[in-house]
């Protein structure tokens, strides 16, 4: 395959993309997916691959069961859980706090639980954010046994004196852990992964806008027949739990995994800013900083600031695909980074923070970092001494002294004077300043004027 189709591959798929309404289709699935109750294990993580995988090829995807009790790597696959009712009741039979009215308020993986309690008893089972008083918090006991409610801060405070009345109805047994795959081979056997954590309950930035873009993106791939250099895989698992299982099975595939992003938090209004991964210098950390670097040129849909920052093992699952053993070149691309905007792990996460200019602009910024990775490659000139004559094969102007055309004519300038077989076109963007995009279609007017061969 030559080097123009792959770019064609992933490129084309961003230049027809339609991004206001792309947008507003991942819009419409979060707002679905919202209502779902989710956690580590359970029904609703079931329901929401279900709805996740619809409409693509079966043959593409697969949702895996792995048995509670499991050993992966140094963790255990936990019992299974899931909720029928939770709810407080107050001294007068009113109830005052109802899992049915938002899935944060039991806390996660608590355990059944029916009893009579009186207020002090109450609060020590509570979680609240006195900071932010009126909104509930995200709170999570996955492996050690025990039971809550979250609630507003303002509303515990105001709870009166007297005897409430709790009820858990859950089951907290041995199941399985669940995750979906889906995988669209390339004609090399090396892949890029995007990692989803399909995890949180009724938080729609962290959490259903990384799987809203996931979706999509397979949603695109599984429509486009072109060819492209990498298989892409794309999981939809838990936070940590899941890709740790993931890295478990499938230690032999993890080892054909050359370039991965974690996604989530992608929409909100905040602007993109991108992880590099544990290594920092590779192919996917240089593709994700030029891809960003060039939004800014003049005349891009999305131009404006981002942020590129170094890694830490703290975060999402780029640090389970880069611990030390697999070291796989896996970075994270958000918008607004996890804690750092207010909303973040509250019942204020809802999907009125999300729009579809940030969602389809999240996208177009994935593919972005894709075309570059699918489109690199180095070359060596055939015509090395001296500069050719471009304009007799009409890559140069035929009258000189103006500025029209310059920039191609700089593109195609640059690329064969860098194309010595020991210089790749990232190198030569990196170097140039000119966008990656430019320096492939001038590469590919090259190929096509027998000017170069690839290396």
């Amino acid at each position: 395959m030559s080097a123009p189709r792959r770019l064609e591959a992933v490129g084309e798929i961003r230049r027809r993309l339609d991004l206001e309404a792309a947008g507003s289709e991942m819009l419409a699935l979060v707002e679905r997916l919202y209502p779902i109750p989710r956690s580590l294990t359970g029904n609703g993580v079931r329901e929401t691959l279900r709805i996740l995988v619809e409409d693509l090829p079966q043959s593409a995807w697969e949702i895996h069961e792995v048995p509670s009790g499991t050993q992966v790597l140094d963790w255990q696959v936990p019992d299974e859980w899931n909720v029928r009712e939770a709810w407080i009741q107050g001294p007068s039979g009113e109830i005052v706090v109802d899992f049915r009215d938002s899935s944060l308020h039991l806390l996660g993986y608590s355990e059944p639980v029916e009893a009579t309690l009186s207020l002090e008893e109450l609060k020590a089972r509570c979680f609240t954010l006195p900071e932010q008083p009126d909104l509930i918090p995200y709170r999570t006991s996955y492996y050690r046994r025990t039971w809550g409610f979250c609630l507003p801060h303002r509303q515990l405070e105001s709870l009166p004196e007297g005897d409430y009345r709790v009820k858990i109805d859950a089951n907290l047994e041995p199941g399985s852990l669940t995750y979906g795959e889906i995988f669209f081979p390339g004609e090399t056997p090396e892949e890029a992964l995007i990692s989803c954590h399909v995890c949180h309950p009724a938080l729609a930035n962290d959490n259903l806008s990384g799987l809203a873009v996931g979706r999509t993106l397979a949603r695109l791939l599984a429509e486009d027949a072109a060819p492209r250099r990498y298989g892409y895989r794309i999981l939809f698992l838990p936070g940590t739990l899941g890709a740790i299982t993931w890295l478990a099975r499938n230690r032999e595939t993890a080892g054909r995994i050359h370039h991965g992003l974690v996604a989530a938090n992608l929409g909100d209004s905040g602007a993109l800013n991108f992880k590099r991964s544990r290594r920092e210098t590779t192919a996917l950390d240089r593709a994700a900083a030029l891809a960003l670097r060039d939004r800014c040129e003049e005349g891009h849909p999305f131009r404006g600031e981002f942020h590129v920052e170094p890694f830490v093992p703290f975060g999402y699952d780029e640090r389970q695909y880069g611990s030390p053993g697999f070291d796989l070149a896996v970075g994270s691309l958000t918008r607004t980074p996890w804690g750092r905007y207010p909303e973040y792990h509250t019942s204020a996460d809802r999907p009125e923070l999300l729009s579809a200019g940030a969602l389809g602009d999240s996208l177009a910024a994935y593919l972005e970092v894709l075309a570059v990775l699918e489109g690199e490659a180095a070359y060596r000139s055939l015509n090395p001494h001296g500069e050719p004559q471009l304009g007799k094969r009409g890559l140069y102007r035929s009258i000189g002294g103006d500025d029209a055309g310059r920039e191609k004519e700089l593109a195609l300038l640059w690329v064969l004077n860098q194309s010595d077989g020991e210089h790749s076109l990232m190198d030569i963007a990196e170097r140039s300043g000119l966008a990656f995009a430019a320096l492939r279609a001038a590469a590919n007017a090259l190929l096509d004027a027998d000017l170069l061969e690839e290396v």
